[in-house]
């Protein structure tokens, strides 16, 4: 196919490129701005635009698609002139589902996890020596890029609640029809397309609904708006799962998978329930209990999800993807029983369009408690590119309270760091963001 990719530079778009790519396409692209890893990536293939910006010319009749990214806005001169032409456009999940209506799909949902849980499906299949495609939103281990496409009979999506594209004002995930799914739990989130808690929690009702009538919905049992969101469908459909029990040790955890004890390599409450979701999910796709056993205890989890970045004689430096208020609670508790013997550093950084929104920040109200030290960061440059009104520093403390330590400033906070006393101490770096800049490494060596 010739295909053209309007919004290339995103994360998971640019991986989409590559995979169309290297499998034998005629691949374009074009986009007003383009970041590493994308960039050397896009150039490496040959397929970084001649020129940033967009570029009508791009757009002809002699293209079979073009594929538009959700940075894309509506009035994009190449999306308007692939509607004039009469083109096909698909956003990024119909063009997924598409290229995969005949395939067993397997989607994880849910406001947290979704990454974590995919990955561990993933991991264990890839272990197994099964045939399958995938989508996931982070770089794997053992995984050249983040999507994968071709005629295998099983597809691994990760099942994003967020809009679809310009055009099509869906959630992602709303366009898979799975075969099976798992939804990890529903905590509030996106505040700037769901407007409130039950707009946000009517999305997940909506996928249930578009699930094939076949298909096993695998739901956390200890999220009381999953169970009454599950009472609302036949029994047969909704199976609820609680987490494997673990214990914890040193450098992990000890968990109880079918009757055996199997340690892992990953700790915490939710990666638990991550873990035991993955495992029915794996069952779905007819993997043995002694084949996910062996896997499972090689997992090392994707990139900033509960990532080492540091580890020496005098302390240990994590980051982690965590950016929600249920996130960054679950998150901190995890380490705090982890590492209960040392210092826990927890710093987050406000990035997202909820976590710096007023009307949102009070979710964050006790989501820091049980720190040693607790630091916010938000850089105003970022709500400046988000158009965003002004934050002060006092009402980011009115809300996560006088003890937190907050900084509008990364190179203030990142003397802060630099001059602390580190021994014995955990640092928790909690971001979806790019710390201002900053080289976490560097700063906490």
């Amino acid at each position: 196919m010739n295909l053209h990719l309007i919004a290339i530079g995103g994360s998971i778009m640019h991986n989409l490129a590559l995979d169309l790519h290297f499998n034998g396409h005629t691949v374009t692209g074009s986009d007003d701005e383009i970041y590493d890893p994308a960039k050397s990536r896009l150039q490496q293939a040959g397929l970084y635009p001649k020129q940033l910006g967009w570029n009508e010319s791009s757009i002809h009749s002699g293209l079979d698609a073009v594929i538009v990214g959700k940075h894309a806005r509506e009035d994009n001169p190449e999306l308007k002139k692939a509607v004039s032409l009469g083109l096909k456009v698909f956003s990024f999940p119909s063009f997924v589902a598409e290229m995969s209506a005949n395939k067993k799909r397997i989607v994880i949902a849910g406001s947290h996890g979704k990454t974590t849980t995919t990955s561990m499906v993933m991991h264990v299949a890839k272990h197994a020596e099964l045939d399958f495609d995938y989508l996931v939103g982070a770089q794997l281990d053992g995984f050249e890029r983040m999507v994968k496409l071709s005629d295998a009979p099983y597809i691994i999506i990760e099942g994003d609640e967020y809009l679809t594209s310009p055009l099509d004002d869906r959630p992602k995930f709303l366009h898979y029809k799975a075969s099976a799914a798992v939804i990890t739990g529903i905590a509030w989130d996106h505040m700037n397309v769901f407007p409130t808690l039950a707009n946000y929690e009517y999305q997940f009702e909506r996928f249930i609904e578009s699930t094939e009538e076949s298909a096993c919905i695998y739901y956390y049992a200890g999220d009381p708006a999953l169970v009454q969101l599950a009472n609302h469908f036949p029994v047969q459909k909704m199976k609820a799962y609680n987490g494997f029990e673990s214990k914890k040790i040193e450098e992990g955890s000890l968990v109880s998978i079918g009757g055996e004890q199997v340690k892992v390599p990953f700790f915490g409450n939710h990666n638990m329930q991550n873990l035991e979701a993955s495992y029915y999910l794996c069952k779905e796709l007819g993997i043995s209990d002694s084949t996910f056993i062996k896997a499972i205890q090689t997992f090392k989890g994707p990139a900033k999800r509960m990532q080492k970045l540091l580890d020496n004689s005098s302390h240990r430096v994590y980051q982690d993807f965590a950016h929600a208020p249920s996130k960054v609670k679950a998150t901190l508790e995890a380490f705090v029983r982890q590492f209960e013997d040392e210092k826990i550093v927890a710093c987050l950084e406000l990035h997202t369009y909820s976590s710096l929104n007023k009307a949102f920040l009070p979710q964050y109200k006790g989501s820091l408690e049980g720190a040693d030290i607790a630091i916010v960061l938000y850089d105003p440059h970022a709500l400046k590119m988000k158009r965003m009104p002004d934050l002060s520093k006092e009402e980011v403390k009115a809300v996560f309270g006088e003890h937190v330590l907050v900084f509008n400033d990364p190179k203030d906070f990142a003397r802060y760091l630099e001059a602390l006393e580190k021994t014995n101490t955990c640092f928790l770096m909690m971001s979806s963001g790019p710390w201002g800049g900053l080289e976490l490494k560097s700063i906490l060596k």
